[in-house]
């Protein structure tokens, strides 16, 4: 069983990427994909812990082994489109500082976001929130958690409905990269890029394949078959899109810990199993 699409504390996960790693281990999990939003940076923390379980005679554990990854958030006809990134060079000075422009254009965002909930009477500051959740890439649901944390609303999900949602008062849209630009900024990390759960968008079968002909033209390699919330009914409509337009299958659980919850490493809702087989044929370059 392998796990091609998982979330740390690093984004918008719970878990440290140790302790995902560690949950890894427990599941049974052989290959092991860290994707975190936007960020590498719990890439090397993943690796280490992997080689800390392998090296320990005592430990009944198998380590999965790490593939480092990303996901970028994209944006094409006004919707948010997730590519994920897989086996990347994530030392790649180029892709580095690529990234890190990205990055950059987020923290402004999320500066102009607290300024705004700040004006609406709530305390909260920019700094506050890079120290309530350290060395994390900061996501608006980090921004809910703050305000559910303090008080200021009952639920995350009022967070969103409030002050943080596309028609709330607080909201400041994100410039985003294209799916396309995803797809060389992975190319250029030598990284096999990935359309992430491509059903979520209720393109439509025409408008997705627009998508998916556009970004196969930049160089992707596969799309998201197996996904925590796909029926079978979806699973065999992307594997067959895929067949179609030229892409490999990939399949992950999109797992976020105590973030997602009902959404487990590995197994998604309960019965998602994705076979070795997915990812070597994934990464064979044939």
């Amino acid at each position: 069983m392998i796990d091609l699409h998982s979330h740390t504390n690093k984004s918008d996960g719970s878990l440290e990427p140790s302790q995902l790693v560690d949950l890894a281990a427990q599941k049974g999990i052989t290959y092991l994909a860290v994707t975190d939003h936007d960020t590498v940076s719990g890439i090397e923390e993943a690796l280490k812990r992997a080689e800390e379980i392998s090296a320990d005679p005592s430990s009944c554990l198998r380590a999965p082994v790490i593939i480092p990854g990303i996901e970028f958030s994209t944006d094409w006809n006004g919707r948010d489109v997730h590519v994920v990134g897989l086996a990347i060079d994530h030392h790649n000075e180029e892709f580095v500082g690529s990234l890190q422009t990205f990055l950059d254009s987020r923290e402004g965002r999320n500066r102009k976001m607290a300024e705004n909930l700040k004006k609406l009477g709530i305390g909260i500051s920019y700094e506050g929130l890079m120290k309530m959740f350290p060395d994390s890439v900061l996501t608006r649901a980090h921004f809910a958690k703050y305000l559910y944390e303090y008080g200021y609303v009952r639920s995350v999900h009022e967070a969103f409905e409030r002050y943080l949602g596309p028609d709330s008062p607080a909201y400041v849209p994100r410039e985003k990269i294209t799916p396309v630009q995803a797809v060389e900024m992975t190319l250029m990390a030598g990284g096999i890029p990935v359309l992430a759960h491509p059903l979520i968008y209720r393109f439509g079968d025409e408008k997705l394949r627009e998508l998916i002909g556009m970004m196969k033209e930049a160089g992707l390699v596969g799309i998201e078959a197996m996904y925590s919330t796909h029926s079978a009914e979806d699973v065999e409509y992307v594997k067959k899109l895929a067949s179609e337009t030229g892409l490999k299958i990939s399949g992950g659980s999109d797992f976020h810990g105590n973030n997602k919850p009902g959404i487990e490493l590995g197994t998604g809702c309960g019965d998602m199993n994705i076979p070795e087989q997915v990812w070597f044929d994934l990464s064979s370059g044939g």
